[in-house]
C-alpha cells in the first residue's frame, strides 16, 4: 500500500499526535501505535516542572505539544557614583503564559540571562542579559544612571528601566514592547541629591522625595514552580551626597538595596530572580550587580515517557505508575589552573531500578551545577530520597597560593603532587552498590618536571601522572536509560606543566590542557586541569526517570 490513501485524506505521515490533540483522520493501526506510545488524547499523563538556572538545551518529549512558561531576564546593575546618588538597576523582563506550542523531538536552546555586571565609579550600570525560551524573549533590565562628575546619565531602558541618577530620568521599561508588558519604568533622580529606584515587573521605580534613595519597583509573583515566588524586583537608588541618609529599598522579587551614607554599600540583585542591583552613593561608589534570570516550564508528558531533567524541577506521579528506574548524576568538580592545576572529579553517580512511587505525589528533583574553576566542588543532585554527590574540585599550585584537590562524589586531584580525592563511600554504603565514585590518581613531581593526575570517575580511579604525561581522567559509567548509550561522571584529565602531553578524558570529563576543557553539561563530568587561565567548570548533573507501570 502506498503512503497516501485515496483522496490524500488519510496518510502515513501525519502531524504527531499528543496527549491533548490528534488532528486529522487516522487509521486504526496508527491510533493503536500512538496509544501504545502514550501519545493520544485521554492517555494518563505526568505533570513535569523544569527550572533552568543556567543556559542549556531541552529536548521536548514526544507527545508534548504545549508548555506553560515563565521567562525572567537578568536584572541591570546599579549606577556607580562620582559623588551623588545613582539609580538602581531595572529588573529583568518578566513574561509568563500558557499553551505555548512546542514540537516533540525538537531540541530547544534555553538561554538564561546573566545579571548586569557591577562597574567602577563614574559608570552607568550594565544591562542584564536576555532570557529566551522558544519564541519568548524577555529583555535584560536596564542599568542604573550614574553621576559622572559634571553631568549625570539617564537610567537605561530594558525589560524594566534603570533608575535615573542626580537630575537624570529613569529608563523606559517594557523595551522592546510586549503584550502584556514585561516591566516598568525606572524612577527619576533628584538633581544634586539622590538616585531613583529601578523599575520592577509589578511597579515603576520610585522617584525620591527626600535625602534617601528611591525604592525599587516591586516584582510579580508566580506559582509555576509549585510554590509562590516573587521575581523581577527593581534595585534601590543611592542616597544623597554629604548627609547621613539611607539607600532605597530594593523591590520585592530580588531587588538589591541602594547604597546608604555612610554605609552599608549597595546590595546585588538576588540570583535567579532577575532583581536589579542597588545604586551607589558618594560613600560607596560602586553600584551592585543585577541578579541572574530564570526560565521555568510546565507540561504534561505521556505516562510511558522517560523523563529527562537537565535542571531542577518537580514531577507528579500519574495513576498507574508504581515505580521508576532512576539515574542521578551530581555536578562535576571544577578543574584547577594557576601555574598548574589538578583535574576535577566526576559527580557521584546513582543508578537504581524499581524505586516505589505513589500516584498523585509530587516529587522534588534537584540537578546540581558543575563546580567553578579553581576550587569549586560540584553540587549535589537528588530525587526521591537518593543523592548523587557533587564531584571534588581540582586543586592548584601557584606562586602566591596553593589549594589541594577536594573530596566529593569522585575525587579531584591535587594541584601539584598526589591527588587526595576519596571514593564516594557514603553513596556506595547508602545505596548498596548502586552508587559510584572513585579516587583521583597520584601526581608526578621531580625537580621542575610536574604533571598532575586525572580526576576520579564514577567507574574508575583517575590514572596517575608519569614523568612524561598528565594522568587520564577516570572513566565514568555508561547507561541506556534514555534509549541511547551515554557515559556519565567521567573525571577530568590531568595537565602537563612542561609540555603539551596532557591527560585525556571520557564520559563527560574535560581533557587537561592550556587551558583545560570544561566538563560536558548534564553529564556530571569533571573539569580538565590547566596550566594557564582561571580554571574551567565541571559539567552540570542530570536526573533521569524511566516510569514503570
Amino acid at each position: 500500500m502506498s503512503g497516501n490513501y485515496p483522496g490524500n485524506i488519510i496518510t502515513k505521515n501525519l502531524v504527531r499526535p499528543s496527549t491533548t490533540q490528534a488532528s486529522g483522520i487516522w487509521t486504526l493501526q496508527q491510533a493503536l501505535q500512538a496509544i501504545k506510545a502514550g501519545v493520544w488524547p485521554g492517555i494518563p499523563t505526568n505533570t513535569v516542572v523544569l527550572s533552568f538556572t543556567a543556559t542549556t538545551n531541552w529536548t521536548c518529549p514526544d507527545g508534548v505539544s504545549q508548555v506553560d512558561y515563565l521567562v525572567v531576564a537578568g536584572g541591570g546593575s546599579g549606577g556607580s557614583s562620582g559623588g551623588y546618588g545613582c539609580g538602581g538597576g531595572g529588573a529583568g523582563g518578566f513574561r509568563v503564559g500558557t499553551g505555548l506550542s512546542v514540537v516533540g523531538g525538537t531540541t530547544y536552546t534555553v538561554t538564561v540571562g546573566a545579571g548586569g555586571a557591577a562597574l567602577a565609579a563614574n559608570n552607568t550600570g550594565s544591562n542584564g542579559g536576555n532570557s529566551i525560551f522558544a519564541t519568548i524573549t524577555s529583555a535584560g533590565g536596564g542599568g542604573g544612571g550614574a553621576d559622572l562628575g559634571p553631568s549625570a546619565s539617564n537610567g537605561q531602558s530594558g525589560g524594566s528601566g534603570g533608575g535615573g541618577s542626580s537630575g537624570s530620568v529613569g529608563g523606559t521599561g517594557n523595551t522592546p514592547p510586549t503584550t502584556p508588558s514585561q516591566g516598568n519604568n525606572g524612577g527619576n533622580g533628584v538633581a544634586g541629591q539622590t538616585g531613583g529606584g529601578g523599575g520592577g515587573a509589578g511597579a515603576a521605580g520610585q522617584t525620591p522625595s527626600s535625602n534617601n534613595g528611591g525604592n525599587g519597583g516591586n516584582g510579580t509573583a508566580s506559582s509555576l514552580s509549585g510554590s509562590s515566588v516573587t521575581y523581577a524586583g527593581g534595585g534601590g537608588g543611592g542616597a544623597r551626597f554629604g548627609t547621613v541618609a539611607s539607600g532605597g529599598v530594593g523591590g520585592s522579587g530580588g531587588g538589591g538595596n541602594g547604597s546608604s551614607n555612610p554605609s552599608p554599600g549597595a546590595v546585588a540583585g538576588t540570583g535567579n530572580t532577575g532583581g536589579g542591583g542597588g545604586g551607589a552613593s558618594s560613600s560607596n561608589s560602586t553600584g551592585a550587580s543585577g541578579g541572574s534570570g530564570i526560565v521555568i516550564i510546565r507540561y504534561l508528558a505521556p505516562q510511558t515517557a522517560t523523563l529527562v531533567f537537565p535542571g531542577t524541577g518537580s514531577w507528579t506521579c500519574p495513576p498507574g505508575v508504581t515505580s521508576v528506574d532512576m539515574l542521578i548524576a551530581g555536578g562535576g568538580g571544577g578543574g584547577g589552573a594557576a601555574t598548574i592545576g589538578g583535574a576535577g572529579g566526576g559527580g557521584g553517580l546513582v543508578y537504581v531500578t524499581k524505586v516505589a512511587v505513589n500516584s498523585g505525589t509530587t516529587y522534588s528533583i534537584v540537578v546540581g551545577g558543575g563546580g567553578t574553576g579553581n576550587g569549586g566542588n560540584g553540587s549535589n543532585s537528588s530525587a526521591i530520597l537518593y543523592i548523587g554527590s557533587g564531584g571534588g574540585a581540582g586543586g592548584y599550585w601557584g606562586t602566591t597560593s596553593t589549594r589541594n584537590g577536594s573530596n566529593g562524589g569522585c575525587g579531584g586531584s591535587a594541584g601539584e603532587y598526589a591527588g587526595i580525592g576519596t571514593v564516594g563511600a557514603t553513596i556506595q554504603n547508602t545505596y548498596s552498590g548502586n552508587g559510584f565514585g572513585s579516587n583521583a590518581g597520584a601526581g608526578y613531581a621531580s625537580g621542575s618536571t610536574i604533571k598532575t593526575a586525572g580526576g576520579g570517575g564514577a567507574g574508575a580511579v583517575g590514572s596517575d601522572a608519569t614523568s612524561t604525561k598528565g594522568g587520564n581522567g577516570g572513566a565514568g559509567k555508561t547507561y541506556t536509560i534514555t534509549g541511547v548509550s551515554v557515559g556519565y561522571c567521567g573525571g577530568g584529565g590531568g595537565a602537563d606543566y612542561n609540555g603539551s602531553n596532557h591527560g585525556s578524558a571520557t564520559d563527560g570529563g574535560g581533557a587537561g590542557g592550556a587551558p583545560g576543557t570544561a566538563g560536558t553539561a548534564n553529564t556530571g563530568g569533571g573539569g580538565g586541569a590547566g596550566t594557564s587561565g582561571p580554571g574551567v567548570a565541571g559539567g552540570s548533573g542530570i536526573v533521569i526517570l524511566k516510569l514503570n507501570s
